[in-house]
């Protein structure tokens, strides 16, 4: 009961930050500055996801990981990624797009408890592993927020400049108005997708290393592993075509969505199917 509680009391926090950022940074037509206390108030509830996190995957005897804790994990180093970046950058108008689903997803776990983990998951290279995979994912989840938004930016700036109303001024107002500028966004879309698929590269490699250290098997093929493959081939493609060819605008935003959507089908999709709609252990 005081796990579901501590669970509770995180996604409302987050929520009601995401309310708070929602009503000042897009209901408002100018731009705002930072307070110090926004950026700390973040904090807190990041400080209970954390260790809930830590109780349920790490103090825990027995480890349970599903798709919730998979979403959950992932939410949290998106919160952490957003909070380093808003150091360096005004991205508090973007706190009220990830703490809502950031409320959603630390609750997830007092519902969906995850299947029982095999005895191989108390190993060293398992758990190594997961970090890293956990990591990789949650760059990309970012990432495809990111391009969802850049999608949405975009549309409206054409939509203004049409429309004459930015009187080419490239500026956008409203609830965009708190947004880093497009360009800005850009950049840091490339920057974790760079960083998060030299992860998912780790991924796969120590995923490897770990079959073979427990199954005396290098590769075993399985649905998750070709979409993980999958989402690989398409990431090294958007990152070569950017390199070698500039690729940017919707080009890269389509690119980098179907490669979060096959990376997610590579995990949480199949964790999905068997905890909930076949409520059977991966075996």
């Amino acid at each position: 009961m005081g796990s579901i509680l501590l669970h509770a009391l995180t996604a409302i926090l987050y929520l009601l930050l995401g309310v708070y950022f929602w009503r000042t940074r897009w209901r408002g037509s100018e731009a705002v500055g930072v307070a110090i206390w926004e950026r700390f108030a973040v904090l807190l509830p990041f400080g209970l996801h954390s260790w809930l996190l830590y109780l349920d995957l790490f103090a825990s005897p027995e480890l349970r990981f599903g798709f919730g804790h998979a979403l959950s994990v992932t939410l949290w180093l998106c919160v952490l990624v957003y909070w380093i970046e808003s150091l360096f950058v005004n991205l508090q108008g973007m706190n009220a797009i990830v703490l809502p689903v950031a409320a959603v997803c630390a609750f997830l776990p007092a519902v969906f408890a995850g299947l029982a983990t095999p005895v191989y998951a108390q190993h060293f290279e398992f758990r190594a592993h997961l970090a890293v995979a956990m990591a990789a994912y949650s760059l990309f989840t970012l990432a495809a927020m990111h391009a969802l938004l850049m999608a949405l930016l975009e549309r409206r700036l054409h939509g203004e400049s049409a429309g004459g109303s930015s009187k080419g001024s490239g500026l956008l107002g409203g609830p965009f108005a708190n947004l880093p500028p497009l360009l800005t966004l850009e950049t840091l879309l490339f920057r974790m997708l760079g960083i998060g698929f030299v992860l998912l590269s780790l991924t796969l490699i120590s995923g490897v290393f770990f079959s073979e250290a427990l199954f005396q098997q290098a590769f075993k093929f399985s649905h998750k592993t070709l979409f993980a493959v999958l989402s690989w081939l398409i990431f090294g493609a958007l990152l070569a075509g950017r390199r070698l060819y500039g690729w940017r605008g919707r080009r890269a935003l389509r690119w980098t969505l179907a490669g979060f959507l096959t990376l997610l089908l590579a995990y949480v999709g199949s964790r999905f199917v068997l905890e909930v709609v076949l409520n059977r252990s991966l075996g």
